[in-house]
């Protein structure tokens, strides 16, 4: 594992390992436990860390080993109904009882000396605010990394399903508890029938074959895209962050497809006046704990240190610290997001894009969007490995695609902040979606994505519906020379299933209608333009 990355500090101790322990859960069922532990005499801090995932590669050698070597106990649990562990999974509900009666199990073992921390990423986030709920006074520290706090909104985007984010999830949920190669072979499986799945008419149910067997949670998690439905009660932990005074470090990466609710997450703690720091990366939702496995580790030891053993030295200065894309540097912030100007730029009908507004309120421009051959998604926030910056040519040649283009820049434009866009749309069915993506163009032409957004728009009468729609965030210079380019579509399938153009489940559809598509003039990108604020 040391071998994988330069840059990892040296170690301090030799691990060892107390493998197979039963910890009892809230209702007796044994939560399936590895004890890693320096080699050394004195008293180490505890690192609780629960996962549905496994208890093998990676979360082992990365989780147990590394920590283990720097001077602490790590308590590697799989979560009920996972990896051995009794009782059955069932997402979210039962994270908070058995994050609680771990602790109790801590308690009584002789090598805890009361100080506890919890670490990890995605899911292994959730269980975090979970036991945070209502936290032991145990726990002195928390670091989540690219973390969940509210599943609902890893499923579903404006009562749009995201669909490559659901089958995603259900590949590692139900397989990489199993082991690697049971999850290699699922994942390929899914691969190779991924076109079959996404263009099922109807969609609900197509993952069975692919996946060789039901998922009742997943059916369910797919089927209720209003977030005020029953079934969701209860599964965000968003308002944890509300009243929280433990300190809290944050990971994420600008393409983390839960970056969203990293920022959400930070503004919580910060409004609530608890310590938190936050670092974001040139990564996606898995890259960030490979590539970017150096910084998070350093952020993240440094953090523990410093709140569990006393030991600040590791800490840098600043609260935030961003990597800054087109320039390939980090900066060093006081808070998230710092001072910009909110700037738009407005689509013109010749497919410029320009920051004057137009006086004439024509629509800019109009297209066909077709669900029997859907806008295909392309790079950005997912939790797969097609996530990230993508050249963006094959999309943009598409007839279904709009873009609008600035004119080359004079000089860098620094672009730091939340981006939206505001959208007056109309359509000839009354139903669409909206797919908007910042691009950054080169003096060659080469498009690359930023970051994007998505919306579902209604419209009746064919009036327009005006909407603004968020875009997450970035930290990205364009140099001088290149363009700035707004790209519009009404899809990006599959990580968002297709809309059929008739208002019927999204899942039940098995009849599609073309939807002509009108961005009328007004419509704006809006850029926090913190050009000369650094």
């Amino acid at each position: 594992m040391r071998a994988t990355w330069r840059g990892l500090p040296a170690k301090r101790y030799e691990a060892g390992w107390e493998p197979g322990l039963a910890v009892p859960a809230a209702d007796g069922s044994p939560l399936i436990t590895d004890h890693y532990f320096p080699r050394a005499q004195g008293d180490f801090p505890t690192l609780l860390v629960r996962s549905p995932y496994g208890r093998g590669l990676p979360w082992s050698p990365q989780y147990g080993v590394l920590f283990a070597e720097q001077g602490f106990h790590v308590v590697l649990q799989s979560c009920r109904g996972t990896g051995g562990s009794g009782g059955a999974f069932d997402l979210w509900r039962n994270e908070a009882a058995d994050g609680r009666a771990t602790v109790s199990w801590l308690r009584e073992q002789p090598w805890f000396n009361g100080t506890l921390g919890t670490v990890g990423p995605s899911y292994l986030g959730y269980v975090q605010w979970a036991l945070a709920s209502d936290p032991p006074p145990e726990l002195k520290a928390m670091v989540v990394q690219v973390g969940l706090h509210d599943p609902h909104a890893l499923f579903h985007a404006d009562g749009a399903l995201r669909l490559e984010n659901a089958l995603a999830v259900g590949a590692g949920m139900n397989f990489q508890h199993q082991g690697m190669v049971p999850f290699l072979k699922a994942t390929l499986r899914l691969q190779r029938r991924l076109r079959e799945v996404t263009t099922a008419q109807p969609l609900r149910g197509a993952h069975v074959p692919a996946f060789g067997t039901e998922l009742p949670w997943l059916d369910q998690v797919m089927s209720h895209p209003d977030a005020e439905y029953p079934y969701w009660r209860g599964a965000s932990t968003a308002e944890v962050a509300d009243r929280l005074s433990v300190p809290t470090a944050l990971v994420t990466g600008w393409h983390d497809a839960l970056a969203d609710q990293t920022f959400e997450q930070y503004g919580r703690l910060r409004r609530a006046g608890c310590e938190t720091s936050l670092l974001v990366g040139p990564w996606t939702h898995t890259s960030a704990l490979q590539q970017g496995w150096p910084e998070v580790f350093a952020e993240s030891l440094a953090w523990l240190r410093a709140h569990l053993c006393g030991d600040p030295s590791g800490r840098r200065p600043g609260a935030v610290r961003v990597h800054v894309g087109g320039e390939d540097a980090w900066r060093d912030l006081d808070h998230w997001p710092p001072a910009a100007a909110a700037a738009p730029w407005y689509a013109a009908p010749d497919g410029r894009l320009t920051r004057r507004a137009p006086a004439d309120p024509a629509p800019a421009a109009e297209f066909r969007y077709d669900p029997a051959d859907p806008t295909p998604s392309l790079g950005g926030a997912l939790l797969s490995r097609t996530a990230g910056a993508r050249d963006n040519a094959t999309l943009e040649a598409r007839d279904d695609v709009l873009t609008f283009t600035g004119p080359p820049l004079a000089e860098p434009l620094d672009v730091v902040g939340p981006v939206s866009a505001r959208l007056s749309v109309s359509t000839d069915t009354g139903h669409a979606d909206v797919f908007t993506r910042l691009c950054d163009v080169d003096p060659k032409g080469r498009s690359v994505n930023v970051c994007d957004g998505f919306a579902r728009f209604r419209t009746a009468g064919g009036e327009p519906s005006r909407a603004t729609v968020e875009m997450s965030a970035t930290a990205h210079r364009f140099p001088a020379g290149h363009r700035v380019r707004w790209q519009i579509s009404a899809g990006a399938h599959p990580r968002f299933a297709r809309n059929p153009g008739t208002g019927e489940s999204i899942l039940d559809a098995t009849a599609f209608t073309p939807v002509r598509v009108t961005l009328h003039g007004g419509s704006a990108l809006v850029l926090p333009d913190a050009s000369g604020l650094a």
